[in-house]
């Protein structure tokens, strides 16, 4: 996946937790004093926070994101723990809450911390011997540009022996109007490059490349035709299939992206199961190729990595 930060369900306001149904309660025993009581087993406020950042980081976190110990206090009985939350060079601060003895941590619903979580392994494609292979982006998405540019060495490795088609991903609203994240040119855009996909298809991958080099979603309707022509791309078709055909056309691209519950720009799908691995040229392939029923030779050739990875993505 497309993208903003993303702070999983461990960030959570105490009082939601109490309301929705007293999760925990902690006897308090105070002396002359009106100070809490020792009790058995309390670690420092420190141990305990270095236990639930380490259990938060092995088991909640997810898509790169580390979380650190900001502060740490003790505050109705609990321990109030501030975290900061790093990914993809991007910082958030959140507050957890874990019991004194360390025991619980405050998501929901809690957690016992000395258990962990058994972690899922990711889904995998049917095998098939030609896999089908669908990447959705936005038409001017900059992660989407940038997997474009990350699969076409894929592409020209294994040639037909998959089936590799590029979506495009807009919304609907109740009055029936089609639309995209970034914009009305950006939704012209991608109407146009499936009609290139339709009538031209050997020069479509050639297109997207040089509309992604030279147009934006600011002057893509002034921009495209150029780039056709120079392309050797006949602009009058594509206008006329934009004109004629725009409303079925994005009909077919919603259609699929419900199919594939797709929302983020990119995502990659292979024989209908969604991608998860590394988003390069070397790990799209290997994703392509584990879709194989007998891998062709072409599988054991390693892509350059210079091209580095799709590290975000826009969400519509």
């Amino acid at each position: 996946m497309k993208k903003n930060l993303i702070v999983t369900s461990i960030l959570v306001v105490v009082a939601i937790v109490l309301i929705g149904g007293g999760i925990f309660y902690m006897n308090k025993k105070k002396n002359s004093s009106g100070m809490l009581a020792s009790i058995s087993g309390v670690l420092s406020s420190q141990e305990a926070g270095n236990k639930a950042i380490d259990y938060i980081n092995k088991n909640l976190l997810q898509g790169g994101a580390t979380a650190s110990l900001k502060d740490i206090k003790e505050e109705n009985g609990l321990y109030k723990i501030t975290l900061k939350i790093s990914q993809s060079g991007k910082e958030q601060e959140g507050i957890v809450y874990a019991s004194r003895d360390g025991k619980l941590l405050f998501v929901y619903p809690p957690v016992e911390i000395d258990k962990e979580i058994p972690k899922e392994e990711a889904q995998q494609p049917a095998k098939t011997d030609k896999p089908d292979v669908k990447l959705f982006v936005m038409a001017f998405c900059p992660y989407g540009n940038q997997a474009e540019s990350l699969i076409k060495p894929v592409l020209y490795l294994l040639k037909d022996k998959i089936n590799l088609s590029l979506h495009y991903i807009v919304a609907k609203d109740d009055k029936g109007k089609f639309s995209s994240l970034h914009g009305d040119q950006e939704l012209n855009q991608g109407v146009r490059e499936i009609c290139v996909a339709k009538y031209q298809n050997d020069k479509f991958w050639d297109f997207v490349a040089k509309i992604n080099e030279k147009c934006t979603s600011q002057n893509a309707d002034t921009c495209w035709e150029q780039v056709a022509k120079d392309l050797g791309i006949d602009a009058q078709k594509i206008t006329d299939c934009q004109k004629n055909e725009a409303d079925s056309l994005l009909a077919e691209e919603l259609v699929l992206t419900g199919q594939f519950n797709v929302s983020g720009s990119p995502t990659l799908v292979i024989n209908g199961v969604e991608y998860s691995g590394e988003r390069s040229s070397e790990g799209y392939k290997k994703g392509i190729c584990d879709g194989f029923n007998t891998a062709p030779q072409e599988c054991s050739q390693t892509l350059s990595t210079s091209a580095g990875t799709v590290e975000g993505g826009c969400a519509q």
